[in-house]
């Protein structure tokens, strides 16, 4: 599909946000951090008294001691919720504790929230890289190459990543987090397996077992968190060995030197000890575990440090907002550049950097597999200040349990590909006559709405003076009947050029039935839906 620079800001308003939910059987096995953005949040500890939360307060509740959680959400409220790493327990507070966010650190925590759901954090050192690091010939007297700010650029990469669709699931969860603690039949459980089909995956896709790939995955961990700073205590319970002389023996078997050594090593090499994103993440929610103590807490960043992923690819589309500042998505030598506003789908299948500049914030809306969205290169849109929570909401939604009842993970391809459309309907004619042109807009918040459409003639409904009438004429070249027929017609091809089913297309250009629409369309463009989506395939291919 073709890449617009940028489509203008679309005239219509965000959606309703509904209220959301969290539950016992949605508890997490770690800490959780819930801050309420806007709105209004009510949570509920083993029966006991409602907790509310108003707009910029937050809660921290513990991993253990409540068998019973519930956390509602009133309608219009944006809370987001941040899962510390499992190993912090112990500088949080062992009970349920309020704090207020103070104004300056609410960006801060919403890229916080994004490094925790996203390749931004989800890519560590790689063990097999760390022991060529170490174990250079002929010498252990220092480190052969900087631990740098983004370790993708200095050649590093997480474990072998299983295909299985279970297995990468839990395998991106131990790299996001390697110290969960769970069972192989406990994390079958989590992603609809059985423990054996785990197994087998991990180790058909790795040639690791399931406990040799964690155990990787948390020496890797070992060695961005020794390269930051964090003493070796600390370092064995962030990543999940029960005792520091567990994490020493796994460490020094597999590099040669105790992490303690490791560590000493890179403090005397200059420039050394950068902090790559886990990390950084890490330091982030230590300043805010502080922070919610009043405890030495740390004045609000006066500026967000630049990040970027590792190239990698995805075997969904998935989609991206840029809600402050700019960034840019980099696929082969092309760059795509993403400024405030615009949400971008970042193609299936291909390998990719994405990057945001310093003070700059993104936060993913969704996914979509190649079944539902035929796209083979980026697609953008831009929505306008006024959508921000809404798309908020969309991402919590998309990549935490804090979501609605009903909520529907495609709603995000349906709202994004009627976005495009009603934006690009902005491209027909428009009548100049402030009166005229009001009309013309009414009509295009209405497209889609139940009710089947008369033919192109009829004004259906549409009330306006003989004078609106012929300033359609004389401005457009069209009557205000062809001139809505036109705009209808218009978003329809987007929308089945954007990969959306017929059925699902006449439905929301206001056709009740789809013949009566496929015969529609073929008057206006010669082509059925499904021929022109064909043809509109090969195209791109």
């Amino acid at each position: 599909m073709v890449v617009p620079s940028s489509f203008a800001a679309g005239a219509s308003d965000p959606p309703p946000i509904p209220s959301a939910r969290l539950g016992t059987s949605d508890a997490p096995v770690r800490p959780l951090l819930l801050w309420v953005r806007t709105g209004a949040v009510h949570v509920r500890l083993d029966g006991g008294p409602a907790l509310h939360l108003k707009t910029g307060e937050g809660v921290w509740i513990p991993a253990d001691g409540w068998a019973e959680r519930a956390i509602t959400t009133e309608p219009g409220t944006v809370a987001f919720p941040l899962w510390p790493h499992a190993g912090v327990g112990a500088w949080g507070s062992s009970e349920p504790t309020r704090f207020d966010v103070p104004s300056g650190w609410q960006d801060w925590l919403i890229q916080l929230f994004n490094l925790q759901v996203t390749p931004f954090s989800g890519r560590g050192y790689s063990p097999e890289a760390i022991e060529e690091l170490l174990r250079r010939p002929g010498s252990r007297s220092s480190v052969p190459v900087e631990v740098g700010r983004h370790p993708s650029s200095e050649g590093f990469a997480s474990p072998a990543m299983p295909r299985a669709r279970g297995a990468r699931a839990v395998a991106e969860e131990l790299i996001r987090d390697s110290a969960l603690d769970l069972t192989v039949e406990q994390w079958a459980s989590r992603v609809l397996s059985s423990a054996r089909t785990l197994r087998r995956d991990f180790l058909a896709d790795t040639g690791l077992t399931f406990e040799q790939w964690r155990l990787l995955c948390r020496l890797g961990a070992a060695v961005e968190f020794l390269a930051a700073g964090y003493d070796v205590d600390q370092v064995a319970a962030r990543v999940g060995f029960a005792s520091r002389n567990g994490l020493t023996r796994a460490f020094k078997g597999r590099f040669g030197l105790t992490p303690h050594e490791f560590g000493r090593e890179l403090s005397a090499r200059p420039g050394a000890g950068g902090l790559t994103q886990r990390a950084a993440a890490a330091r982030q929610t230590d300043d805010l575990i502080r922070m919610m103590r009043k405890t030495d807490a740390p004045a609000a960043p006066e500026m967000l440090p630049a990040a970027s992923t590792p190239s990698h690819t995805n075997d969904i589309h998935v989609l991206s907002w840029m809600y402050r500042g700019s960034g840019y998505l980099d696929i082969g030598d092309r760059r795509y550049e993403r400024e405030r506003g615009v949400a971008t789908w970042i193609p299936a299948e291909l390998d990719h950097v994405t990057g945001l500049r310093e003070n700059s914030v993104s936060l993913p809306l969704g996914n979509a597999s190649t079944g539902d969205l035929q796209l083979t290169a980026p697609l953008q849109v831009r929505f306008s200040p006024a959508w921000d929570d809404y798309l908020m909401f969309c991402s919590i939604s998309a990549r935490s349990v804090l979501r609605p009842d009903d909520h529907n993970p495609r709603h995000i391809l349906d709202l994004f590909a009627e976005q495009v459309a009603a934006q690009r309907a902005l491209s027909v004619p428009m009548p100049s006559d402030p009166r005229a042109r009001a009309v013309a807009m009414e009509c295009l918040r209405r497209i889609g709405e139940p009710g089947e459409p008369g033919e192109p003639g009829e004004t259906q409904d549409v009330d306006v003076r003989a004078e609106i009438h012929r300033a359609f004429r004389d401005e457009t070249g069209m009557t205000l009947g062809r001139w809505r027929y036109a705009a209808r017609m218009r978003i329809a091809r987007d929308l089945l050029a954007a990969g959306a089913p017929p059925s699902a297309v006449a439905r929301r250009v206001g056709y009740a039935h789809l013949p009566t629409f496929s015969a529609a369309f073929s008057r206006f463009h010669g082509l059925s839906p499904r021929d022109y989506q064909q043809r509109e395939s090969e195209r791109n291919q």
